[in-house]
């Protein structure tokens, strides 16, 4: 019985060991992470960041407080919710969106004040998920298609536009030298269906009411429209502006264009 009691108890520790396995991301070649995909794990990151704008995108979840903690509360986190025709260039709209944290696998621009270096931070019992994950606008008038994605592996740079560390004071996306390592891991790109990044601009919302515009007059009287909300997933197709006032009060995207339903 002794035998028996000793041996159920090696187990439980064996089982208690397995639950804590720490996984180490690798933030330069990638990690392979469908075995892990699903599971409860603590994670180990040793990222780069540079003083300035940076891009990100993690396989977990990290709250605002978590955010903080890692990057200072001084840092800005924003996400692109949409794209849009100012006569000469397409805009970038990104808005801030740090209260909501960082979610698995979605595209951010990152703004950290501190020393350029390696920051090494850690996450407890932490969802694992695999994947990447795109949002994609088009600009109204050029119908030039823009779409923010994420590096889950090393990636080439061809046909890609990220932020040169060298001039990252204004989160621009540019073409990326191909004479470089491209894009390492757990970092984000920006595609575009034509042109080239000369005609690119990034704009700033600071909030979730500031750089809105106002439904009326961007929706004419029985015109029909996709609504989609500030991740880039379509909510509603072909819609009346009726119909979108009838939506669920919150931040909204309609040709490219931010608004809010009160």
């Amino acid at each position: 019985m002794k035998k028996l009691l000793l041996l159920a108890a090696i187990t439980l520790g064996c089982v208690h060991a397995s639950a804590q396995e720490t996984l180490t991301l690798n933030t330069y070649k990638g990690t392979d992470l469908s075995k892990y995909a699903g599971k409860i794990m603590n994670v180990s990151v040793n990222r780069y960041i540079f003083n300035g704008w940076n891009t990100i995108s993690l396989p977990f979840s990290m709250t605002k407080d978590e955010v903080d903690a890692t990057f200072g509360t001084d840092c800005s986190l924003e996400k692109l919710v949409g794209v849009e025709n100012d006569g000469q260039k397409v805009k970038l709209n990104f808005q801030n969106c740090k209260e909501e944290g960082i979610k698995a696998n979605v595209p951010y621009i990152l703004y950290y004040t501190g020393e350029t270096g390696s920051i090494k931070f850690s996450a407890e019992n932490v969802l694992i998920v695999d994947g990447v994950s795109e949002v994609t606008f088009t600009a109204e008038g050029t119908g030039e298609t823009v779409t923010m994605g994420t590096a889950k592996q090393q990636t080439a740079a061809q046909g890609l536009y990220g932020i040169l560390a060298v001039d990252n004071t204004d989160a621009a996306f540019v073409n990326v030298d191909q004479s470089s390592n491209g894009f390492y891991a757990t970092r984000c790109f920006v595609r575009l269906s034509g042109g080239n990044s000369k005609l690119l601009s990034t704009n700033h919302l600071t909030g979730k009411e500031e750089g809105t515009t106002s439904l009326k007059g961007l929706v004419a009287p029985g015109e029909r429209v996709d609504v989609f909300n500030v991740s880039g997933v379509k909510v509603a197709s072909q819609i009346t502006e009726a119909d979108i006032n009838r939506l669920q009060k919150g931040a909204y995207v309609v040709k490219g264009k931010t608004f809010l339903v009160q």
